[in-house]
């Protein structure tokens, strides 16, 4: 039976760290050599064109993709050697919300629990009191208390995508990777979901790294943008110094005229 490497606490300052990461697809570099961190308490904003690497990063991110050199560590722990339930560290909110739609929002969120319960309960949801409680208090976090036995599928785009951040949280990781989080959503209800993922980090000490396309949204309520170009980092800079040079420098001179 094979052991699961220990994964000792994260340090208190350092929630994810990516070394050199590169992968290759067919001998053509989708990423190659990104560095990062990212703190405790930090909204990392990853933006870049179409193409330029950010899915293939966020796969390696949470170690569905192990890079062909390099490494993404969480706590101190390679994530590409980590399996099963250990992965419960690193938690993923997702564009298209992956609610299972015939069940409430509660029975939802406790599906953030399954790495940290026996297999046989995960499988008769037969969660204790105490995973229940935890579950409507990350509903309560995130506003949506009042909708706790109601179908996913009745809430609205916006009380769907807090849903899944409450589902996140449950998981009581280290890093949130949210991949795309505001795209199927309106301004308002964008606005309110990265209002409430800059919080959780603030308020709960956990990592959160951003994929966004909306550069104003990334300079409101990221602490850091990190920035890819056909595959390499080309920043890496408070969100108050992304300005009409960098943007240039990501997106290209004439994309980044009058931009700021």
């Amino acid at each position: 039976m094979n052991q699961q490497p220990h994964i000792p606490p994260a340090p208190l300052a350092v929630r994810m760290t990516a070394s050199g990461v590169t992968k290759r697809f067919d001998g053509r570099a989708a990423i190659e050599d990104v560095s990062f961190s990212v703190d405790a308490g930090e909204f990392v904003a990853v933006l870049g064109p179409s193409g330029a690497g950010k899915t293939t990063l966020f796969r390696c991110l949470t170690g569905l993709l192990a890079p062909d050199a390099g490494a993404v560590r969480i706590g101190g722990v390679d994530i590409a050697a980590v399996k099963g339930r250990a992965r419960r560290r690193v938690a993923v909110v997702f564009q298209q919300f992956n609610l299972v739609s015939r069940l409430t929002a509660l029975d939802n969120v406790l599906a953030g629990r399954l790495g940290h319960v026996p297999a046989w309960r995960g499988l008769l949801r037969r969660f204790s009191r105490a995973d229940r409680l935890l579950a409507l208090e990350c509903l309560d976090r995130v506003g949506l208390l009042d909708k706790a036995l109601q179908r996913a599928d009745t809430l609205s785009g916006g009380q769907q995508q807090r849903c899944a951040i409450a589902r996140a949280l449950a998981q009581r990781p280290d890093l949130i990777v949210a991949d795309e989080p505001v795209a199927s959503l309106d301004p308002a209800a964008s606005a309110g979901v990265l209002e409430l993922l800059r919080g959780i980090a603030r308020s709960e000490g956990v990592g959160i790294v951003c994929s966004l396309h909306q550069v104003p949204y990334a300079r409101a309520y990221a602490d850091r943008i990190v920035g890819l170009s056909h595959g390499r980092l080309v920043t890496d800079v408070p969100a108050a110094r992304f300005d009409e040079a960098a943007f240039a420098a990501l997106y290209g001179a004439e994309a980044g005229a009058g931009k700021f």
